[in-house]
């Protein structure tokens, strides 16, 4: 594409963290996205926000009763842009998607300058809940939705919240890829290890301490286990106070506006794809085909591969998301997944990390290397969409373009299995974890199953059956592929126990 009035390109870029010794004195969702706005336009260098023709703005649920913010945003900015819209959920893909739309209108003619923002303040609302009971349901009614993907089945076998289901994707995931437990738990360690040295870098970072692989694997009473394999430290940090922002314009714009060009960071393709809403009917849990056509898209899209790339982002909520990226992508595990901190470290500010992790891509594109690639997860291992981001023009760009890639992805996916919620009988586990109380000490679990038929099932493991828990969990064995039965106890309960 050679016409600049079609060619999206990134002009400006902020971002704010909150840190309010009183929770009453924190800034709420709006205050947080409009201070990151400001930044964003002083680092432009033009006055130019009441100029907007477009304002998207990622879904937030810490102060749900102040949704939808996208024209109240507007108007807090002097904004009267033609296109105003929220997004319709808290998914960690939105704000990926919410810049490839914003190419799209641009590549359409359709605007010229676009601003996407998004912000979250757990860390004040959490603070109010302790001094003021404020209803919880309020707070987290977006998470809670998120969590009720096969109701009452799911969540009668403990699986509420993602803590709880990307467990499944992780040991899964180790037993394909051929890793003893230590060999799994090491390369979390490293992956987030360097996470932790980005955002030590990061001065957008919350956390802006280095953690060793060690501090990361090892069980502590600074990092309890949650969910086998993971312990705090290898899961995303939410209680923050976090806003970020960013400003897209045609390239004709950003030169009538008198942008320097060294400051601007082309828009590359993007690509989407979605795995099934329920996580129970996924064909399986040691790969993502609607993760694997999302990026092998993208690469294809922009002519380009993994080796191309200086920078990444890869999504990071719990570690088997950025393994299985990496391996798709080409990317090796001694060189850091990302350029503002994971969101261990950089901050988990629900659906809005990848807004500050285009603002550190920008800021690192605009002082080193030529090529970013930017990785969005959300859900449930549910949602993805990845674009590429660059300093240099991408050839082979072309806008609008159409990024929905689900046929795609569902014409390569297996057959899912039927899922048998009465079976009792003799199986196979398919993948499994096991759930800790604040006490570090087992609280429960869940195996799930393949029938002789291929159908899959759920059972519990009972806490109290220790030779269970430690076959699961201390490494000495690969649970995943071995022998069990489904066994009802007296109350009607199902529950696993070894061949």
């Amino acid at each position: 594409m050679t016409d600049s009035e079609r060619i999206p390109v990134i002009i400006g870029v902020g971002q704010i963290n909150d840190r309010p010794e009183d929770p009453d004195n924190g800034l709420d969702p709006l205050q947080l996205m409009v201070a990151a706005l400001k930044r964003a336009e002083a680092d432009a260098g033009v006055e130019l926000l009441a100029q907007l023709d477009s304002v998207a703005v990622v879904d937030q649920i810490s102060f749900r009763h102040l949704n939808p913010l996208d024209g109240k945003l507007a108007e807090a900015i002097g904004a009267t842009p033609a296109v105003c819209y929220q997004s319709e959920a808290p998914h960690g893909d939105t704000p990926i998607r919410l810049l490839n739309e914003a190419a799209n209108r641009i590549g359409a003619g359709e605007i010229k300058l676009a601003a996407i923002a998004g912000a979250e303040a757990l860390r004040t609302i959490a603070g109010r809940l302790a001094k003021q009971a404020t209803p919880q349901s309020d707070v987290f009614e977006g998470v809670r939705k998120e969590a009720k993907r096969e109701p009452g089945y799911a969540q009668q076998h403990g699986l509420n919240a993602p803590v709880d289901v990307y467990p499944l994707y992780e040991n899964a995931g180790r037993a394909a890829y051929g890793q003893s437990f230590a060999e799994a738990q090491r390369e979390s360690g490293e992956i987030w290890s360097r996470f932790s040295e980005i955002a030590a870098g990061n001065e957008g970072a919350w956390i802006r301490k280095p953690a060793a692989v060690e501090d990361i694997i090892t069980v502590s009473d600074r990092n309890r286990p949650l969910a086998f394999p993971y312990s705090k430290l290898m899961v995303a940090n939410s209680s923050v106070n976090q806003g970020a922002a960013f400003l897209v314009a045609s390239l004709a714009e950003a030169r009538r506006l008198g942008i320097a060009e060294d400051r601007l960071i082309h828009v590359g393709m993007g690509a989407a794809a979605k795995e099934a809403y329920s996580f129970l009917q996924r064909d399986r849990y040691d790969r993502s085909v609607s993760m694997e056509t999302s990026i092998r898209r993208t690469l294809e899209l922009n002519a380009m591969q993994g080796a191309d790339f200086d920078f990444v982002e890869l999504y990071s909520c719990f570690p088997c998301v950025p393994k299985m990226a990496r391996r798709i992508l080409g990317w090796p595990v001694d060189r850091p997944a990302t350029v503002f901190g994971g969101l261990t470290f950089g901050g988990g500010p629900i659906a809005n990390y990848m807004s500050h992790a285009v603002v550190s891509m920008v800021e690192k594109l605009r002082h080193e290397g030529t090529n970013g690639f930017l990785f969005a997860n959300g859900g449930f291992a549910t949602d993805n969409h990845c674009i590429i981001l660059s300093n240099k023009p991408v050839a082979a760009a072309q806008f609008p373009q159409d990024f929905d890639y689900q046929a795609e992805a569902d014409a390569a996916r297996e057959a899912v299995p039927e899922l048998d919620k009465d079976y009792v009988g003799a199986g196979t586990v398919e993948t499994y974890t096991v759930f800790y109380g604040r006490d570090g000490n087992p609280k429960g679990g869940v195996v799930v199953a393949r029938t002789p038929a291929g159908d899959r099932t759920l059972a519990h493991v009972d806490a109290d059956d220790a030779a269970l828990v430690a076959f699961l969990t201390d490494g000495k064995a690969e649970p995943v592929g071995t022998p069990g039965t489904v066994m009802a106890d007296a109350s009607g309960r199902r529950i696993w126990a070894r061949a």
